[in-house]
């Protein structure tokens, strides 16, 4: 069986690792745009701040053990043409030739690409003139070669979300200063103001200017220096990153035919397959199903394009496996604070037909007596009707288990259960580690006083 997959990052490469798992006959080939197959992009920003010293470690496997498993890669090959009447695949060589690849089964994995805010300037300008996005090892060596060659000092970021607060730590800790740039009224627009608010803050503590509740209007040449002309004011610096998002990368599959869904991502089901005939497709360009809303969503995560990828290699070989879902379950590290969420937030529950309340609390990450505890700041959201529980944000110190925290509601949620639920779980405890009621047991309890006063 000849299986085909286009892209060599998270899903395709847990696509064809799968795949061979469960049929070591079948013939599985891969085409690679780049030379760098199965790269984490989420290490990028280690890689920058010189924390991961060699770029190749941050290979999740080299290309002799994805060989060694079974994988054909054909680097550096970028596909042009899917003609799924014919099951071929056209794709420009290495040498700029073009070359036909039939399949059996297809798997499209062509992910995400950075999206380019309208600012005026910003299509004149790119890695020449020290105007960066980040999104492949490409861009990372771009951004590491503008950075020595302008012996760059300042650095300003359109965008601050969590590949920006992630690089404002990156570029800080390289020994340049960081100006950070965001539209909406806060960073980290996934949590709800109330975390965002000490997460600027602590920002600010590290050295980083921060701006939100400001629209970049145009980027532009200062002498050797950039000019980031805001609606407030204009900020110059040495490199500018931006970083405002991302949007699928479906040109391929929607000229051949393929449905979009949500967002314009790959329409796909639970299974993986889209409209076309022995076509799946996984990870950042297909729409995502959500466990707690019963429909697809657009969330691209890397844990996300893996779990899909090994769906789509499962049943591109015969199988019937089905993605369980996602509830956007993620955590970031910005210097010494981690920020994490899962599940709904409250106007993303009401707009599902839910009646959520959301209830503040704070608690030790472990006992105070102690040495060593720090406050973690915990948000529970349930449904006020039923109990049940629908997300959780927490933000505390690196080193009080923030994602695993995290991990204990995204858990919960994913069996259905009430956030009194929370209350009865039998987690482990010892002073140094935790308490008898830990941190996420006692914002449960919390959210339970609340509603049952509110009554």
């Amino acid at each position: 069986m000849r299986l085909l997959i286009i892209g060599g990052s998270d899903a395709g490469i847990s696509a064809g690792l799968r795949a061979r798992e469960l049929d070591p006959t079948a013939d599985v080939t891969l085409l690679v745009a780049d030379t760098y197959p199965n790269f984490s992009i989420c290490g990028i920003p280690y890689h920058v701040s010189g924390e991961i010293r060699d770029w190749r470690n941050l290979a999740h496997r080299t290309t002799a053990d994805l060989e060694a498993a079974g994988l054909q890669l054909r680097l550096g090959h970028r596909a042009t043409a899917i003609d799924p009447d014919a099951h071929t695949v056209t794709a420009t060589t290495p040498d700029g030739a073009s070359v036909a690849l039939g399949y059996d089964r297809l798997i499209i994995g062509t992910g995400a690409v950075p999206v380019r805010p309208p600012i005026d300037g910003l299509d004149e300008l790119g890695p020449a003139d020290g105007v960066h996005v980040l999104h492949t090892m490409a861009d990372t060596f771009a951004l590491q070669q503008s950075i020595d060659d302008r012996r760059a000092s300042t650095a300003v970021i359109v965008g601050a979300g969590y590949i920006g607060l992630e690089m404002a730590e990156a570029l800080t800790t390289r020994g340049l200063h960081v100006t950070i740039v965001e539209q909406l009224d806060q960073v980290m627009p996934t949590i709800d103001p109330q975390l965002a608010a000490p997460l600027a803050e602590h920002l600010r503590e590290h050295g980083v200017t921060v701006q939100h509740g400001t629209k970049v209007e145009a980027i532009s040449r200062d002498g050797a220096r950039l000019r980031v002309d805001t609606s407030d004011r204009a900020h110059h610096g040495d490199i500018v990153l931006v970083v405002t998002g991302v949007r699928p990368d479906v040109e391929l599959a929607a000229a051949a035919g393929a449905a979009l869904g949500v967002r314009g991502a790959i329409q796909v089901d639970r299974q993986m397959r889209t409209n076309l005939p022995d076509v799946y497709a996984a990870g950042d360009c297909v729409h995502t199903y959500h466990r707690l809303l019963d429909q697809h969503v657009y969330l691209p995560l890397g844990s996300t394009a893996h779990k899909q990828g090994r769906v789509a290699g499962a049943n591109a070989v015969g199988g019937s496996t089905v993605f369980a879902g996602s509830l956007g379950t993620q955590a970031v590290k910005v210097f010494d604070l981690v920020v994490a969420g899962t599940g709904l937030r409250d106007q993303a529950a009401r707009d599902a037909g839910y009646a959520p309340i959301t209830v503040a609390s704070i608690a030790d990450d472990h006992k105070a007596y102690y040495p060593g505890a720090t406050p973690i700041r915990v948000r529970v959201t349930g449904d006020r009707s039923t109990g049940r529980l629908l997300g959780a944000q927490l933000l505390g110190r690196h080193g009080a288990e923030i994602a695993k925290r995290i991990d204990v509601y995204a858990t919960a949620i994913t069996y259905g259960a009430m956030v009194t639920d929370v209350a009865d779980l039998d987690l482990s405890y010892t002073p140094p580690l935790g308490s008898p009621w830990d941190a996420v047991q006692m914002a449960a309890m919390a959210w339970q006083r609340q509603v049952s006063s509110d009554r």
